[in-house]
């Protein structure tokens, strides 16, 4: 019998793929399309299994679809901007492009070995001229349309990288990469204006009903939708006002000071003269603070008087101004009307500054709280107290009837606010897609024009230990023309945050290799939006929502006729090792170079698959892997047995069955395929359906082994055989084709159609019943599925479990519960 030698197998249809480009797809088609993505990833060095789990369950979906009879676009490319590659260069002295290009080999023959059916002439790199020369581009018609602007703004600084951060690359205060404490810069800095698209990119999420929940939920709250009221406050003594947000305009007559961000350039406008000195002091100590700790529950408040005071404009009264480090600039307005008896980060403060808590909200129940003896900010809706006219009315009352009383008196307006802030931009790094606008001393900030991208980064660059970026002292890079008067001019040193770079490479793959435009409209619009997208929940907030972002540009710019860039979205769960995510730090990654050589791909591929539910994290097991090699061998030596004597049987049809054996390995052959089919289709549930090959399997050999081999069904084995080899492919493709191969076909097994099953085999003869006694289970028996109900209860009283329990003992009563138990009161 022919050995399973997956080391030999798996090399050859590798080869026979690639050579046949058998995974290339039609750019049009008359099939239907379907474009699976898994998010790419950044080529960092060698990939581990952790990331293979991404790529096989892609690759399941792409072949079945495949099979299906849809024209699949199944690409791959890599996020190869960033600053691991940066930082690698000033550590090993190798420029970032070399270090780049050569994990993309590694990691690219890699995938090659996994055996995963990506059209490799989709390839893609975004830190290759030909990609981020259409990046640049989308950075244009961002300006174009009034979405990219400059503006001097407060920053995450990590010190260590040397670099901005976004909002969202800092968790907990430190940096995401490196963990380094973040601190605060004023820079001028590159913004996108994503705040103009809140609403929609809300609204729309609604419409995204093959995205997970959780996902959403965690979109929406970063978006955060406030409804309330803006009010101005008069500042005394300057011709400046206050402008507050606040969702709680029942709580206005409560005021007793102002709160303003420490990073707010009015702090510098409001502050006077004798209170200058005692201000650098206040934020010199805060910009030491962590500004995420600062606004967390529990952090001290820390406060500093400006020496002014506002005037509260529905009482006229003056209230004191302090800039305040539990006030951010990029939430709200970055400045607050403190209302202590009602918030308790405003009562904290009070509490520390001895300012005075005014209660103007009392709870339904009519209770009084005396704001001397109060250990804790009153915080929810009730009845509003020492509020004038609206004295009396509940919150929900006060609330409408207060905003139009403020906009009939001209001191505010109703308003809607998001939590979302601009998309920052500008990275002060190399290692990335140059902002391609100059600086002309006669025009301004002038965009490069389209026919002059890509602006190229320079590769003579040095890089200092300081990781300052060599753009900075590029002469040659930084000193250009400026196309408008043709005067001298400097270009943007800063380069765009990779986030740009992922936020459209989907289109790219479309048409790749297109160099004068970054894609085909009408491909696109035939191609998009991508039907499934997988990829790691860790990108819920930031890539998802810059990629929904730049598509719903692109549609208002009539580049695509569709608003959202992705129809279904799954998210995989991680591979641990040792209880922890595997990382080389830890020593504990699991290379599939190792696997693959010890055990194949195949059974790497079905492991990672049967381990756990994809969505789910999970524990690798050498011992498990093991287990399923094993099965691997049971299921080709079973296979080879079979086609050693179908191998000229042709099917003439459905076989004839001789008796229940027969039967029930073709009731298990198409109830699998059945169970197979859904589990696809129904969820990826790829564990479950590893559970149904193993099954089949066993019936299969348990047919084998019991009965005669000169009187197997021939016929039926050759169905067995043909369509297990089907269901098989997505999982095991090397073996699928292999055995394809032995079974007397020539190529690959992929171009044949997903078997369906029959429902007819699917109807059970006899089936087996539950026996209870006072309701617990004593015996079972097999009946017939049309036997008579009395026919029934007779069998299962004297059976001989039944009889001995029931002894002398007459049933009151036999219930039958048609084709699952039969109960026996006594």
């Amino acid at each position: 019998m022919k050995e399973y030698k997956p080391s030999e197998i798996e090399p050859k249809w590798q080869k026979y793929w690639e050579e046949n480009n058998l995974f290339k797809a039609d750019q049009r088609s008359e099939r239907p399309k379907y474009y699976a993505l898994v998010m790419f990833p950044y080529p960092s060095g060698t990939a581990h299994v952790g990331h293979v789990k991404n790529y096989v369950i892609g690759d399941i979906v792409a072949r079945y679809k495949r099979m299906r009879g849809y024209n699949v676009l199944h690409p791959f490319g890599y996020d190869s901007f960033g600053l691991p590659a940066e930082n690698a260069a000033i550590k090993n002295k190798i420029h970032p492009k070399v270090w780049t290009e050569k994990n993309i080999e590694t990691i690219r023959n890699q995938i090659k070995r996994i055996g995963i059916s990506y059209d490799w002439d989709r390839e893609i790199a975004t830190h290759r001229e030909d990609y981020y020369k259409w990046t640049q581009w989308l950075f244009l018609k961002l300006y174009e349309k009034g979405l990219a602007y400059k503006k001097k703004a407060a920053v995450n600084w990590c010190p260590n990288c040397k670099t901005v951060l976004a909002n969202e690359q800092v968790k907990d205060g430190k940096c995401e990469r490196c963990g380094t404490p973040v601190t605060i810069k004023y820079l001028e800095q590159w913004f996108f204006k994503i705040t103009d698209y809140a609403e929609e990119l809300l609204k729309d999420l609604d419409k995204l009903e093959g995205w997970p929940e959780h996902v959403k939920t965690m979109q929406r709250n970063w978006i955060r939708k406030s409804e309330g009221a803006e009010v101005d406050f008069p500042i005394e003594g300057l011709d400046l006002t206050m402008r507050i947000f606040t969702t709680r305009p029942d709580t206005l007559w409560g005021v007793t000071f102002m709160a303003i961000a420490p990073e707010s350039p009015l702090v510098e406008q409001i502050v006077t003269e004798d209170k200058r000195d005692g201000l650098q002091e206040f934020l010199k100590k805060v910009s030491q603070q962590n500004r995420f700790a600062r606004v967390a529950e529990g952090t001290k408040k820390e406060g500093y008087f400006l020496g002014r005071y506002a005037i509260n404009p529905v009482n006229g009264e003056k209230v004191p101004i302090y800039a305040a480090n539990y006030i951010l600039m990029e939430y709200g307005t970055g400045a607050i009307m403190a209302v202590p008896a009602h918030d308790q980060r405003d009562f904290e403060f009070a509490k520390e500054y001895n300012l005075p808590i005014r209660v103007v909200i009392k709870p339904r129940d009519g209770s009084d709280l005396d704001p001397d003896k109060m250990d804790e900010a009153f915080t929810e809706k009730g009845i509003l107290v020492n509020s004038g006219e609206f004295s009396g009315l509940t919150s929900e009352e006060a609330i409408p009837k207060i905003v139009r009383w403020l906009e009939e008196k001209g001191i505010g307006k109703r308003s809607v606010q998001y939590k979302l802030r601009d998309w920052l931009i500008s990275r002060q790094r190399y290692w990335g897609a140059p902002i391609p606008v100059v600086y002309c001393e006669k025009c301004g900030i002038v965009p490069v024009p389209e026919d002059q991208l890509p602006v190229k980064l320079p590769e003579d660059v040095e890089f200092m230990p300081t990781g300052q970026s060599p753009l900075e002292t590029h002469e040659e890079f930084k000193k250009t023309t400026c196309p408008v008067c043709g005067g001298p001019a400097v270009r943007e040193v800063d380069t765009m945050d990779t986030f740009v770079d992922s936020s459209w490479y989907f289109l790219r793959y479309i048409n790749p290799r297109m160099d004068d435009k970054p894609f085909d409209v009408d491909d696109v619009n035939y191609w998009m939006p991508v039907d499934q997208y997988i990829g790691g929940v860790e990108h819920a907030v930031l890539h998802l929502m810059y990629s929904r972002f730049i598509t719903k540009v692109l549609h208002d710019l009539g580049y695509v006729d569709y608003d959202e860039p992705f129809t279904n979205l799954f998210t995989q769960g991680m591979i641990y090792k040792d209880g922890a995510k595997m990382s080389k730090s830890k020593g504990n990654v699991v290379s599939p170079d190792d696997m693959i050589e010890k055990y194949g791909a195949d059974t790497l591929r079905m492991y990672i698959l049967f381990m756990a539910p994809p969505e789910k994290d999970a524990e690798w097991s050498d011992a498990g892997i093991e287990g399923v090699h094993r099965f691997a061998k049971r299921l080709w030596n079973a296979a080879q047995r079979i086609i050693e004597k179908v191998k000229d049987v042709r099917l003439t049809g459905k076989p004839s069955l001789k008796n229940k054996k027969e039967k029930a390995l073709r009731r298990k052959l198409h109830q699998m395929i059945k169970k197979i089919t859904e589990d696809i289709e129904g969820g990826f549930k790829f564990n479950t359906a590893i559970s149904g090959l193993m099954e089949l399997v066993n019936a299969v050999i348990d047919y084998l082994n019991n009965t005669p081999e000169n009187e197997w069904n021939k016929q039926l084995l050759r169905e067995v055989i043909e369509n297990f080899i089907l269901i098989l492919s997505p999982f095991a493709p090397h073996m699928a084709d292999e055995l394809y191969n032995d079974l007397g076909y020539e190529g690959s097994v992929m171009f044949n159609a997903w078997p369906a099953w029959d429902e007819d085999a699917l109807k059970a003869e006899e089936i087996e019943i539950a026996i209870l006694v006072n309701g617990k289970v004593r015996d079972r028996m097999i009946i017939s599925v049309d036997e008579d109900e009395d026919e029934i209860k007779k069998k299962a009283l004297v059976r001989d479990k039944i009889a001995k329990i029931l002894g002398e003992k007459t049933p009151k009563k036999v219930i039958y519960v048609p084709g699952k138990i039969i109960n026996i009161v006594v």
